[in-house]
C-alpha cells in the first residue's frame, strides 16, 4: 500500500429527522482497541440515548466491523460503514447516537438518516491522504547547503531537521518514487559529493 485515506483527531456533527436526534461522532484510530474504547466512551456520554451505532474501518489486519444496536438488521450499522467504505476511508471509527423522537422512520428512512449521521461527521471532519515517503538523511557542507532545501522541496520534500555543526545533517522525508530523482540532482548541485540515504519508510499526510 502506497497512501490512504484516513481523519485526523476527533470530530462531531447532528442533526434532527422527524423529532428524532441524530448525532454522528468519528475519530481517526489505528486499532481495535481504539476504535471499542472510544465506542464505550460515547455510549457512556450517551447512556441515555435509544441506540449508539457504530462501524469502523483499519488498515490492521483489515478489519471492519460495525454494530445496529438494535435498530432493525441492517438499516444501521451497515449504512454507517458503507460511508467509509465509498470514501475509501480507512484507520476510523463512527458512532452514531440516536435519541427517538416518537415518530418512526420505517427502513429505508432509518437507512438514509444513519447514512446521513456518518456522512456529516465525514464531512465536518474532513480526510487527509497518507503517502508512503523515505524517510532520509543527507550531509553537505555550508556552501551545498544553500541550495538543498529547495531541491528537497521540488520533489515534494518536507525537511523534518537541520543539524548545524562543522558540516550540515538534514533528515527529510519525500515520497519514495522520488529519491533517486532527487539523488541525481543532488550529484549535479555537488559535483558528485552529496547525496541522501534512504534511513526507514513511513507514512506521512501528503500536502
Amino acid at each position: 500500500m502506497q497512501s490512504y485515506i484516513t481523519v485526523k483527531g476527533f470530530d462531531f456533527d447532528e442533526f434532527v429527522e422527524k423529532r428524532s436526534r441524530f448525532i454522528g461522532y468519528i475519530k481517526h484510530v489505528e486499532t481495535e482497541k481504539e476504535a471499542t474504547d472510544f465506542i464505550a466512551q460515547i455510549r457512556s456520554k450517551h447512556w441515555d440515548a435509544t441506540h449508539n451505532v457504530y462501524a469502523y474501518s483499519l488498515r490492521e489486519n483489515q478489519v471492519k466491523r460495525y454494530s445496529d444496536d438494535n435498530e432493525p438488521q441492517g438499516t444501521a450499522g451497515i449504512p454507517v460503514l458503507d460511508v467509509l467504505n465509498k470514501n475509501d476511508v480507512t484507520d476510523a471509527v463512527i458512532v452514531v447516537t440516536r435519541y427517538f423522537g416518537g415518530v418512526l422512520l420505517g427502513a429505508g428512512g432509518l437507512v438514509r438518516a444513519y447514512s446521513h449521521g456518518a456522512s456529516v461527521a465525514l464531512k465536518k471532519i474532513g480526510t487527509v491522504t497518507m503517502q508512503m515517503c523515505s524517510e532520509c538523511e543527507l550531509k553537505c557542507t555550508y556552501t551545498q547547503y544553500g541550495k538543498i532545501p529547495a531541491t528537497i522541496a521540488s520533489f515534494d520534500g518536507v525537511v523534518d531537521d537541520s543539524n548545524f555543526t562543522d558540516n550540515v545533517t538534514v533528515k527529510f522525508h519525500l515520497p519514495c518514487e522520488n529519491l533517486s530523482k532527487l539523488n541525481e540532482v543532488l550529484s549535479e548541485l555537488s559535483c558528485g559529493q552529496c547525496s541522501a540515504k534512504e534511513l526507514s519508510k513511513n507514512f506521512f499526510e501528503q500536502k
